[in-house]
């Protein structure tokens, strides 16, 4: 049993058979390489689904050698990876932003995988550029395991490009516009509330999405559409174009009832930028790169947006965090 990231939502519990946990190592392994003579660096969580399904069950099931290291502070990990020699070092994000920052990065790090959190092209480019090391975006959920993986050796030019379908899992766009997901490694249903969504070897996402020349784009959640005046825009369009902009280090955005009933909602962005970056230049810059009803109206400026217990964003979590600063109890 595993249970959901809770990042849109209350956590949910999903069952697994054996063979549907051991499908997902196996597809893991055929789709990114993983090698016997790169050992398995652990700096993330065995206890969540990324972790448990790309570094203990290759251990368990392919023999793939696996170092948990204690910390994943940058100087603790130069020195595992200077220790071990030639490895396979998954991570988020986050981490990868602060090992670069850190000149932490070393040339053992023969794979080099990025899941958890979308990968911003900046950070995917600049780890390339100055140590020559491609990040390969992991996509996937608790519900099936691996989705999607980005196989080139080269920086993607498209942030809604996730890579390509993984080994053995066949997906389709539902007519809601979703993304299905059909493997011998998707569970069997919820628990203890079933629902049609995970049935039958299907797990029906909530992820809108495209399929072109065998390549996987997101564009968004549909249960996080924000509904402006009757338009609606994905969150993860503005923040994709909004994470572009140098000084931006990271971001979210996320819609909340707007004072005026017309407009239905207002878009609202939580920005973690370096110093000297005003809300005025970051409209700016987004007004060469979206429609002017998609720039967001209300900004708030953070040093970081931690993250939840299981290392994601959640978008919820900080609506309702904006919205009690916004009206706090007793005014």
């Amino acid at each position: 049993m595993k249970t959901t990231s809770a990042s849109t939502g209350p956590g949910r519990c999903i069952l697994f058979s054996s063979e549907q946990l051991a499908a997902d190592a196996d597809q893991i392994v055929a789709t990114m390489g993983l090698r016997l003579d790169w050992p398995n660096l652990a700096v993330i969580s065995l206890a969540h689904s990324y972790g448990f399904s790309n570094l203990v069950l290759p251990l368990l099931l392919h023999g793939v050698p696996l170092f948990v290291l204690n910390s994943s502070l940058p100087e603790a990990v130069r020195q595992a990876v200077t220790r071990v020699g030639p490895c396979t070092l998954p991570a988020v994000p986050a981490l990868w932003r602060a090992w670069l920052e850190a000149k932490a990065i070393s040339p053992n790090v023969k794979l080099a995988i990025s899941a958890g959190a979308p990968l911003p092209l900046a950070l995917e480019e600049a780890v390339f550029r100055y140590h020559g090391l491609k990040l390969h975006n992991f996509y996937g959920a608790s519900e099936c395991g691996g989705i999607a993986y980005d196989t080139t050796p080269t920086p993607r030019t498209d942030p809604a490009c996730i890579g390509a379908p993984m080994h053995s899992v066949t997906l389709r766009v539902g007519d809601d516009g979703c993304l299905e997901v059909r493997s011998r490694a998707v569970g069997q249903t919820y628990w203890p509330m079933p629902e049609p969504s995970l049935a039958g070897g299907c797990f029906h996402t909530t992820d809108l999405a495209d399929l072109e020349a065998g390549r996987v784009y997101l564009r968004g959640r549909a249960t996080e559409q924000i509904n402006v005046a009757g338009r609606k825009v994905s969150p993860e369009w503005i923040e994709a174009k909004l994470a572009q902009h140098p000084a931006v280090r990271e971001c979210l955005v996320f819609g909340v009832p707007s004072g005026d009933a017309g407009r239905g909602e207002a878009i609202v962005a939580c920005v973690a930028a370096n110093a000297g970056a005003t809300r005025e230049q970051l409209r700016q810059f987004l007004l060469d790169r979206l429609a002017s009803w998609q720039i967001p109206r209300e900004w708030t400026f953070v040093d970081a947006l931690p993250t939840n217990e299981r290392g994601k964003l959640s978008r919820a979590e900080w609506r309702n965090r904006f919205l009690a600063e916004r009206h706090p109890r007793g005014s």
